[in-house]
């Protein structure tokens, strides 16, 4: 592919919308940095991978030479977007506004590249606002046009309550656009009818309108739901590094691949050669694992990442055993084979019969490294290294 080509499925990998995908195309093609623009409302301290996908975005234009937009909307936050709710979500104070705030400018440059990153409060241009011009604002759409919105719409079917002031909030966010004239607006699925309202508001300001690249809400864990602390299906960003690699690596092999997707910053190519590596034989494991650690560097540093394993109490996981590792030798009195139950029990690796048999149930039980089921036989004459979960470990041999 050219270069040009390049860059284009490389911003497309994990969007879920682009309006309109020849107007990025002819943006992309002119030649001149764009500026791409984001919006974060600072209504949760508390952030997680699934707040990062659009960070992750901006950081893939930034690295194409195009110049990125942190807009943190302490104005709009004290309006309220109820995106995604039925109900009218409560205005934050000022104060709250300024402490979650520092939080998001304390995260975001884990990912996106400070010296190529503009941090706006959009309170800049709001707070100067005349009424005239909220009013002229106000002006360029309609009370139908509003209730096209899904949640609207609903709330209105169901005769919920709807205050004027939320029918603003697509409106200034909008606006945003024209004050700092984005060509690129990236936001949630649920965010697609706000990012639109700026295309048409962008038009009445004489302006290009602005593409809308909308990104796809983070599965958590599960890979069911979304991620969420509430749901207990998250990875925090400010989690140990060894949470953070257990976490991860636990997933389903199944959503290994929407997080390359949406949080890794590797090229199509290295992602495409990872595929390979699975398709060849390789442990899908390893590939989390390759995952695990290009976060864990991102949000903790290199160090924290090259040992995350060990602080998670996967030594042996790993093929590395620790100092201590304990010396047992146990007799099958000439048996060929050894059950891995048995074995256990007089290994005294477990405190009973039940607890290994459950221990096999559910993987916890690792032979040389590699996870063992309750029907696993051991060779007699040989020594093995087995760890039972997190912490009893031995080298046993079988005599």
């Amino acid at each position: 592919m050219t270069d040009a080509a390049d860059a284009l499925a490389l911003l497309k990998r994990g969007a879920h919308e682009i309006l309109l995908e020849e107007e990025l195309e002819k943006k992309l093609a002119s030649g001149r940095k764009l500026r791409i623009k984001a919006g974060f409302d600072p209504t949760a301290p508390d952030l997680h991978l699934g707040h990062s996908v659009l960070l992750t975005k901006m950081r893939q234009f930034q690295d194409l030479g195009h110049e990125v937009i942190f807009l943190i909307g302490d104005f709009t936050g004290r309006i309220g977007d109820p995106t995604g709710k039925n109900v009218t979500r409560k205005p934050l104070t000022e104060e709250e506004v300024r402490a979650n705030a520092q939080t998001y400018k304390e995260q975001v440059f884990k990912i996106l590249d400070p010296e190529k990153t503009e941090v706006r409060f959009n309170a800049e241009w709001f707070s100067d606002m005349s009424a005239a011009d909220m009013i002229e604002l106000a002006a360029q759409s309609t009370v139908a046009r509003m209730l096209e919105r899904d949640d609207f719409e609903k709330r209105y079917k169901s005769n919920q309550s709807i205050s004027i002031h939320e029918f603003l909030y697509p409106l200034v966010q909008g606006y945003d656009s024209v004050a700092l004239k984005a060509d690129i607006e990236l936001g949630g699925t649920d965010q697609k009818f706000n990012l639109l309202m700026g295309r048409e508001i962008q038009k009445h300001f004489d302006q290009e309108p602005q593409v809308v690249i909308t990104m796809p809400l983070l599965e958590g864990l599960d890979g069911v739901q979304k991620m969420s602390k509430s749901l207990g299906n998250y990875v925090g960003l400010d989690e140990a590094p060894g949470t953070m690699f257990n976490k991860l690596v636990s997933m389903p092999d199944s959503l290994m691949w929407r997080y390359y997707e949406l949080l890794s910053l590797k090229s199509n190519e290295e992602i495409e050669a990872l595929k390979r590596n699975i398709e060849a034989g390789a442990n899908p494991r390893d590939v989390k694992m390759e995952l695990a650690r290009e976060l864990i560097a991102r949000y903790h540093g290199d160090e924290a990442a090259a040992n995350a394993h060990r602080s998670a109490g996967n030594q042996l996981a790993e093929g590395e055993l620790p100092e201590d590792l304990p010396e047992v030798s146990v007799d099958f009195e000439g048996g060929a084979q050894a059950p891995i139950a048995a074995v256990l029990n007089r290994a005294n690796l477990v405190n009973n019969s039940a607890q290994a048999k459950d221990m096999l149930g559910n993987g916890r039980v690792r032979v040389d490294g590699e996870v063992v089921a309750r029907d696993h036989m051991l060779d007699t004459g040989k020594t093995y290294v087995i760890q039972a979960g997190k912490k009893r470990y031995a080298r046993v041999t079988l005599t």
